[in-house]
This record gives C-alpha cells, structure tokens and sequence, in this order.
C-alpha cells in the first residue's frame, strides 16, 4: 500500500504549520506547562533552528498540509556522538497511517549519516503510542535523564544504539 501521506526535510514555509501542530498536540498530552518543548523559542523558526550542523528536521505532508514532524540534533550537555529526537508530534488525523514509523526511521537514518552512535529521547507518561513507537523502534528505558534539555516536565526516558543498527 502507498502511504498517503510524504516525508520530507522541512522548508522555512513550514514553521507555521509546525508551530499549529507542537501547540495543538503538546497540551493534548499535558505537556503545556513549564518545562516542557512547547516553549522553546525554536518552536516558531523549526526550519532555522534545525539548518544548522549535526540537526536535520522532517515533515510529515498529507494533502498538501503538514500534520507532523520530528528531527534529531545534538543533546545539549552530553559528550559524545549523542543526538536527541525532538519534537516529533503528530495531528489527530495522521496518527495510525504508519507515520510515525516511516518517520522514527528517516531520524535515525540522518543520526547514523551525521556521525551519532546513541539517540536519546525523553517522554512523558500518558504518551503511550509514543512510548510503543520508541520501544518497536530498538529504544529502551533508562533510568534517569541525559543531557540539559530543559524539559525538565519530562518524567521517561529512552536511549538507542546506532552504531549497530543494519536493520534500517
């Protein structure tokens, strides 16, 4: 079956669009407070925070909207060839279509191209068809957080090795 919807590196046109989905769906989960990605200045210029080295940033397209998006980058406080899935959201209507696969694999495809050997991410709990992806995609639970991400409402977190990785 074709997917109906397209991924693709996001374009500076995109920052509205991305903006209206991490607004809708964050407060969806809980996650509009303090502390957590919603406030990140990055979340009105994804395309520029994103165009620098060792980030890459992706969208999800379906009928010309964008619905979703995801991205690697470096974790911030961590030595090591260490990147962090971000901001990986998705609109009511393209959750269930496969998405969120297809994308977890284009992220961790771009880390192994830019040189990372770990991928962390941090969750919260009421997530839980995020917390099936990333445990479905070769994450496991660690205990405690990693880095200074600052979402510091974040309550799970998860890790995944690259460097072995034939699979994707």
């Amino acid at each position: 079956m074709h997917p109906s919807y397209r991924i693709r590196p996001i374009a500076a046109a995109d920052d509205r669009a991305m903006a209206h989905v991490i607004r809708t769906v964050m407060p969806e989960f809980g996650a509009g407070g303090a502390g957590f990605a919603i406030h990140d200045p990055e979340v009105d210029a994804m395309h520029a925070a994103y165009a620098v080295a060792g980030s890459a940033y992706f969208v999800v397209e379906s009928d010309g909207r964008v619905m979703g998006g995801g991205g690697i980058g470096a974790l911030e406080g961590e030595k090591g060839a260490v990147c962090e899935l971000r901001k990986m959201y998705f609109l009511p209507e393209l959750r269930g279509r496969g998405a969120g696969r297809a994308l977890m694999q284009r992220c961790l495809q771009a880390a192994r191209e830019l040189g990372y050997r770990q991928c962390y991410i941090e969750t919260l709990t009421g997530m839980d068809g995020a917390q099936a992806l990333y445990l479905k995609s070769g994450f496991r639970r660690i205990p405690s957080r990693m880095g200074a991400t600052g979402h510091f409402g974040c309550n799970l977190f998860y890790l995944r090795e690259l460097e072995t990785d034939s699979a994707a």
